[in-house]
C-alpha cells in the first residue's frame, strides 16, 4: 500500500472530474462565508505540521489535519480524533491506537472549485492510514527537518531523542504500523498525560508523495493533500488564507462536519481588523487593539459583541541568560522583574481582565499552582525591593553606579499591541531602576525565527498551552535542553523538579513540584519575567454561533452563521 502511493503522479492529486459528492465554490449564492480577522498582521510563516511553531499557524492546520486526540477547547478534557480508541499496556507504557476507516485524503482543484478526493492508480479514494501517522512522526523527528519544536514528541517515545540528535535510527523508535489502521507508540515511561503529545499537530498524518512532489512548496494550494473538516484552496501571502469545506470529512466529536462553507482568514493587525468588523467586512476578529477598549466598553453595540473569558496563555519577557551584564547578575534580573507594575499594564494599557502574573504556568492547567493553593511563590511589583536587589546588582557587577550599567535593549513583535507595553515597561525601568533602554521592534513575520536562533537581551515573549498541564510551560518551555528554552536558562534544580513532577501520580504532590520549580524560574533565579495571564478579548456579530475556547484553538467546524 505504502510503495504504490509514492508512485503516484502529481496529476493524479488535482482530479478533474469524479463520480462523486463534490463541494463546487462557483456560483454558490447561499454559502455560508465567515470572515475573521487574525490576531495579528503580516503572513504565516509556514503551515506545515513538521514546522510550525506559532499558534497563528495551527490554527489553520487544527482545520486541514486531526490528531490521533484532540482536547476539548473549553476545558481541555481528552477526546477521540482520528482515533476512535485506544488501548493501554498494564505498565503505562504502549498505547495502541485504533483509527478510524472512513477518512479521505482531498484536495482542492482551483479549475473545478471543488474539494475532491485524491485517487489512486485504480481510481479508489485514497484513505487516511496509520502509515500517514507513522510519516509524520519521522519527518518532525528526522534531524534533517529541523523542526524546532520536535523535542517535545521525541521526549514521550522510546528512541525519539536518539534518532532527533542524530545518533539513532527511525527503525529504533517506538513507533509502528501494526496494520493500515492500528498505530502503537511505546514512551520511555509511564506518563499519564501522553495521550495529549500523540495528538499534537506536530505528528498528524501527512501526505508523503503530495511532500515529495512539492517539495518546499508542498503547502500550497496546487500541491498540498489534507484530510480535516476545511481544506486549504488559497493563499494569498500577506493577505489571507482561505479555508473551504471539506465534504469528506466525516466528523469528530471535537471536529464535527461543518456548518461554514468557507472561511476567509484575514491577515491584519488589530487596528486594522477592528476598522473592517466595524464596516461589516469582518464577522469575529481575535483581538481589539488596547487603545479601543474603553471606547468598545462604553458602546452599546459593541460591548454587547464584546467577550472576554481566559485563556491559558502567559505573556512574558524572556532574557537572553548567556549575554553579560544579566547573565551575570540574578539581582539585576530580580530587580527589572519587580519594577515592573503589571497591574498597571493591565489597567491602562491591555484593559482585557488580564490577570498579573507571578509564575510561568497559568492557573487552570492540570497540576498548575494557584493563587489561592501557593499565594507565597513567584514575584510581584515591589519598587523598594527593586531598589534593593539593585544596589546588590551594582556590588555583584563591580560598578558604583547605575551610569556603568550599559544600556539595555528590549526588543519585541512590532505587532498587537506590543509596542505599547514595551514603551511602558520601558518607563518603569527608567523611572525606578535608572537605567537607559533601548526598545527594538522588529517583524513579527520572522520575529520568534529571530528569537529561536539568536535571542535578544530582553524581549517579548508568550505561551499557550499545548496540551492543559503544567508540564507543557515548564519542562516542556525552560528544562534546560527544551528546544523551546530560548532565554537559556538552565537550573539542576529546576530540572530535577520538573522531571519529578511528570512521573508523579498524585495531583497536589505534583502541583506542589511545579510551585517549587516555577518559583526558581520566576523568582529565585529570575530567569524570565512574567507580566499576565492571557485572556481572549474579541468581537463577534450577533449572528455568529460560536464556541469560546479557553485553551487550544479556535474550533471553527463547530461555528455557524444565521
Amino acid at each position: 500500500m505504502r510503495s504504490k502511493r509514492l508512485n503516484i503522479l502529481i496529476g493524479l492529486l488535482i482530479v478533474l472530474s469524479l463520480a462523486v459528492s463534490s463541494l463546487s465554490l462557483v456560483g454558490a449564492q447561499d454559502m455560508k462565508v465567515l470572515n475573521y480577522g487574525r490576531s495579528v498582521g503580516g503572513d504565516l510563516n509556514t503551515i506545515d505540521p513538521s514546522v510550525a511553531e506559532v499558534a497563528d499557524e495551527v490554527q489553520v492546520i487544527e482545520q486541514l489535519f486531526v490528531g490521533l486526540t484532540a482536547q476539548n477547547e473549553a476545558d481541555g478534557a481528552l477526546l477521540p480524533g482520528m482515533a476512535e480508541s485506544w488501548d493501554v499496556s498494564d505498565d503505562g507504557l504502549t498505547y495502541t491506537f485504533h483509527l478510524r476507516s472512513d477518512v479521505s485524503w482531498v484536495h482542492y482543484n482551483a479549475d473545478s472549485g471543488a474539494v475532491e478526493q485524491v485517487m489512486d492508480e485504480s481510481g479508489n479514494p485514497i484513505m487516511v492510514t496509520a502509515h500517514d501517522f507513522l510519516y509524520g512522526w519521522e519527518r518532525v523527528l528526522n534531524p534533517e527537518t529541523a523542526s524546532v519544536y520536535a523535542f517535545l514528541p521525541a521526549g514521550y517515545v522510546v528512541g525519539g531523542d536518539a534518532y532527533l540528535g542524530g545518533s539513532g535510527t527511525f527503525e529504533d523508535v517506538g513507533v509502528k504500523a501494526l496494520d493500515d489502521f492500528t498505530l502503537e507508540i511505546t514512551q520511555n515511561e509511564a506518563v499519564s498525560f501522553a495521550p495529549y503529545i500523540y495528538g499534537l499537530w506536530l505528528v498528524r498524518g501527512l501526505p508523503q508523495w503530495a511532500i515529495e512532489a512539492g517539495g518546499d512548496d508542498w503547502t500550497e494550494p496546487e500541491y498540498i493533500n489534507s484530510y480535516g473538516p476545511f481544506a486549504l484552496s488559497e493563499w494569498e501571502h500577506d493577505v489571507s488564507t482561505t479555508l473551504v469545506k471539506n465534504p469528506f470529512w466525516p466528523g469528530t466529536a471535537d471536529a464535527p462536519q461543518p456548518a461554514l462553507d468557507q472561511i476567509v482568514y484575514r491577515h491584519l493587525d488589530p487596528q486594522a481588523s477592528l476598522a473592517e468588523y466595524e464596516a461589516g467586512n469582518l464577522d469575529a476578529i481575535a483581538q481589539v487593539p488596547n487603545e479601543e477598549m474603553d471606547r468598545i466598553k462604553s458602546d452599546a453595540t459593541l460591548s454587547a459583541e464584546l467577550n472576554i473569558s481566559p485563556r491559558d496563555c502567559t505573556y512574558y519577557l524572556g532574557y537572553d541568560n548567556t549575554e553579560a551584564p544579566l547573565s551575570e547578575s540574578v539581582h539585576l534580573r530580580r530587580a527589572l522583574s519587580l519594577a515592573v507594575d503589571r497591574q498597571a499594564i493591565i489597567d491602562n494599557i491591555t484593559k482585557g481582565d488580564q490577570v498579573a502574573a507571578r509564575w510561568f504556568a497559568r492557573p487552570g492547567l492540570i497540576a498548575a499552582p494557584t493563587l489561592e493553593t501557593h499565594p507565597d511563590i513567584g514575584i510581584g511589583y515591589d519598587t523598594a525591593l527593586a531598589q534593593e536587589e539593585l544596589a546588590l546588582a551594582l556590588e555583584e557587577l563591580g560598578v558604583a553606579s547605575v551610569d556603568e550599567i550599559p544600556p539595555i535593549t528590549l526588543a519585541y513583535n512590532d505587532a498587537a499591541n506590543h509596542g505599547q507595553i514595551m514603551q511602558a515597561i520601558q518607563q518603569m525601568w527608567t523611572d525606578t531602576l535608572g537605567l537607559t533602554v533601548q526598545l527594538s521592534g522588529l517583524d513579527s513575520t520572522t520575529y520568534f525565527t529571530v528569537v529561536s536562533e539568536d535571542a535578544p537581551q530582553i524581549y517579548r515573549s508568550g505561551w499557550c498551552s499545548d496540551y492543559p498541564d503544567a508540564d507543557n510551560f515548564l519542562r516542556g518551555v525552560f528544562r534546560s535542553d527544551s528546544g523551546q528554552n530560548d532565554p537559556g536558562f538552565a537550573n539542576e534544580e529546576f530540572d530535577a523538579l520538573v522531571d519529578q513532577a511528570r512521573q508523579e501520580s498524585d495531583l497536589e504532590t505534583r502541583r506542589d513540584l511545579y510551585a517549587q520549580a516555577d518559583d526558581i524560574l520566576s523568582n529565585q533565579q529570575a530567569g524570565i519575567i512574567p507580566v499576565y495571564w492571557y485572556t481572549f478579548v474579541q468581537l463577534t456579530k450577533p449572528y455568529v454561533e460560536r464556541t469560546i475556547p479557553a485553551l487550544g484553538y479556535q474550533r471553527w467546524a463547530k461555528w455557524d452563521l444565521q
